[in-house]
């Protein structure tokens, strides 16, 4: 295939996979709950007189569930493709890559669609159930098409976005928390320059950046695409707009990747105590493969009579005639370099440094256990939360001058518009963090090595805690100023601003719970990314989700609640499959089915309003047993936890 052996592996071997059609299986009947729930409360709450109410609830039905699969389709594509290509990383398979016949076209993009390819296959199987929407009325067949359009263009360029990133990163946290930043930067940028365009743009003229801005919005872009034609162009050419750029932006990344792929792999980086050779010994090029045929030729210079042996077979005589222009100070210094003299290179002078009891902590915390472009990570995050507080700033000074009115409650209140994104990618980071400590250390066959010593379960499960908590300390400290910020200029009071930074502090630990929990269970660590984060996104997606049917298909609670108990429920049995069915416990079951329930319940009492107290103690209380009842077993049931030993029941 003109794509590569890469893709067409994946292609053939997929479909032989029972997860391939599970992925299908899950993401229709998901899609159909949504729909007989919303008609459930739709038909329980309103009385329908007309074709016209009919119509009327098909297109807000398509509306949110438009909205549902473009984030939720966006969010798999890039972190698909970036936990894909860093598993491979991890395990070393991608250096064996490059070592291969591969042009980096067929590498690159073999590996992107490969990644991809179960969530194409998702929208073809998505595609019955909103034509189905369409018996309702009020929606056409176009709005399918330029809705599946909009999806399909975001999806593309949203992998090859976690794809590029993870070609040029070296850890998988760095990959998976710079392609949540690039995530959120790519849709604030966007909403933040057209704000400030419709706030200083007042001419004909400049309308028509403004129009290129909103379209080129992806939240924009998707609920455009959602809307009626009826013979207006503007919503034609927003669509087709968001589609060439989008377009354009995916191959633009896709052709940087193609370009670097072999100088990004494998990483240049000279770390202290080495040093790099010189590149006229070996005739090596600038391209750094001088650095991968050195030590093979490094070895025979002991003495000058194994340089004479060697020269009588083969290719010897080329490593003769570079160690004939080596000297002997150069050979001992390279010899020096090894890592088997580096005990006798030691000096008195030198001391080493004293690791502390539990040395999973002093590792973590000590050390650049997860490399030194952290401090990147950290700059870009600190540019993202300087960029929240000027919108929270403009947000709060639009927001003085109005009064709260006893009006229908927006789907998220002006005040808390750009704090929820911003917190939102602080849990995701530290919840990647978390399950790629676990990860990394399975990938690099490190873990093995740490079983077999005398660590306590105590000492790994709470060294890796505080690792995370530690590293991620910037993304706990921001949330926490941002918040304070928010009640400063007046936006809560102090009592919510305790209630919130409470809850916040809970999610906090339930999210790096979550991470090493899901690390610990899953033996492979794409799979263990994957649910670690689809878990912490799901509860977010649900929640938005919920709000926006109880709005949107407004009643009385007591209609509401018995149309969304069975939503509940298949939740609830979804995230213990996902948390406890490798490791089965009584209390994550319990915790499994109490979650949506409590977080449905948070839900409907901060629509209820004055009942911030109530919304508090659900989370705290839910969130919070569902942290120790993923952390008790990990330490009690270590070695099953691990997977190192089978339960007394699976015999």
């Amino acid at each position: 295939m003109l794509i590569g052996p890469v893709f067409s592996r994946e292609a053939a071997t997929t479909p032989r996979r029972p997860r391939h059609f599970a992925y299908r299986v899950v993401y229709v009947t998901t899609l159909l709950l949504l729909m007989c729930t919303a008609w459930l409360v739709f038909a329980g709450t309103q009385v329908i007189r007309n074709v016209g109410d009919m119509a009327r609830f098909g297109a807000l039905l398509f509306q949110i569930l438009a909205v549902v699969q473009f984030v939720l389709v966006g969010f798999l594509a890039a972190f698909g493709s970036a936990s894909a290509v860093a598993q491979e990383k991890d395990r070393r398979t991608l250096l064996l890559l490059l070592l291969t016949r591969l042009r980096n076209s067929e590498l690159v993009l073999g590996k992107l669609l490969a990644s991809l390819l179960n969530i194409l296959v998702m929208l073809v199987a998505a595609v019955p159930v909103f034509m189905l929407v369409t018996l309702f009325g009020g929606v056409a067949l176009s709005q399918v098409g330029r809705v599946f359009a909009v999806t399909l263009a975001a999806t593309l360029a949203a992998g090859s976005l976690g794809s590029t990133l993870a070609l040029s990163r070296d850890k998988t946290f760095q990959t998976l928390s710079m392609t949540a930043l690039a995530l959120v930067l790519w849709v604030g940028g966007w909403e933040a320059g057209y704000r400030v365009l419709e706030a200083t743009l007042a001419t004909p003229a400049g309308s028509g950046w403004l129009e290129l801005v909103e379209a080129c919005n992806p939240l924009r872009a998707i609920l455009a695409a959602a809307q009626p034609a009826l013979g207006d162009t503007t919503v034609l050419g927003q669509s087709q707009t968001f589609v060439l750029v989008t377009l354009a932006v995916a191959g633009l990344l896709n052709g940087v990747a193609i370009w670097r792929v072999r100088r990004w792999n494998p990483s240049r980086e000279v770390r202290p105590g080495q040093v790099a050779e010189p590149e006229s010994i070996w005739g090596g090029g600038s391209d750094g493969s001088a650095a991968a045929s050195a030590p093979l030729a490094s070895a025979p210079l002991a003495g000058e009579s194994q340089v004479a042996g060697e020269s009588q077979v083969g290719g010897g005589a080329i490593a003769a005639r570079g160690a004939a222009r080596w000297s002997e100070s150069d050979a001992e210094a390279a010899r020096a370099g090894h890592v088997d003299s580096i005990g006798r290179r030691r000096t008195a002078e030198v001391s080493s440094r004293r690791v502390w009891d539990n040395p999973v902590l002093w590792r973590e915390m000590r050390t650049w256990a997860y490399g030194r472009k952290v401090v990147l990570i950290r700059l870009v995050y600190w540019v993202l939360f300087a960029l929240a507080v000027a919108g929270l700033s403009l947000t709060l000074e639009s927001w003085a001058g109005r009064t709260r009115s006893a009006g229908p409650v927006a789907l998220i209140p002006p005040a808390a518009a750009p704090v929820v994104p911003f917190l939102m990618v602080s849990l995701v980071m530290i919840n990647a963090l978390a399950v790629t400590s676990i990860t990394g250390e399975r990938d690099g066959q490190a873990l093995d090595l740490l079983l077999v010593t005398d660590l306590t379960p105590r000492e790994f499960v709470f060294g890796k805690l505080g690792g995370v908590l530690w590293v991620t300390r910037d993304m706990i400290a921001l949330p926490v100023l941002l918040c304070g910020y928010l009640w400063w200029q007046g936006g809560v009071s102090l009592e919510n601003l305790t209630y919130l930074l409470g809850g916040l502090l809970v999610l906090v630990i339930f999210v790096a719970m979550l991470g090493v929990h899901c690390g610990m269970i899953y033996a492979n660590s794409r799979s263990a990314i994957g649910v670690s984060l689809g878990v912490v996104f799901f509860l977010f997606l649900g929640v938005i989700t919920c709000i926006a049917m109880m709005i949107s298909f407004s009643g009385s609670f007591q209609t509401q609640l018995l149309p969304f108990l069975a939503f509940l429920l298949g939740g609830g049995v979804g995230l213990y499959v996902s948390l406890g069915a490798r490791n089965p416990s009584p209390a994550i079951l319990a915790a499994s089915l109490v979650v949506p329930f409590a977080t449905f319940f948070a839900i409907t009492s901060f629509l209820l309003r004055n009942r911030e107290l109530t919304v508090f103690l659900v989370i705290v209380s839910a969130y919070g047993f569902t942290t120790a009842a993923m952390m008790v077993p990990g330490i009690s049931e270590f070695d099953i936890a691990m997977g190192r030993t089978k339960a007394a029941g699976d015999e």
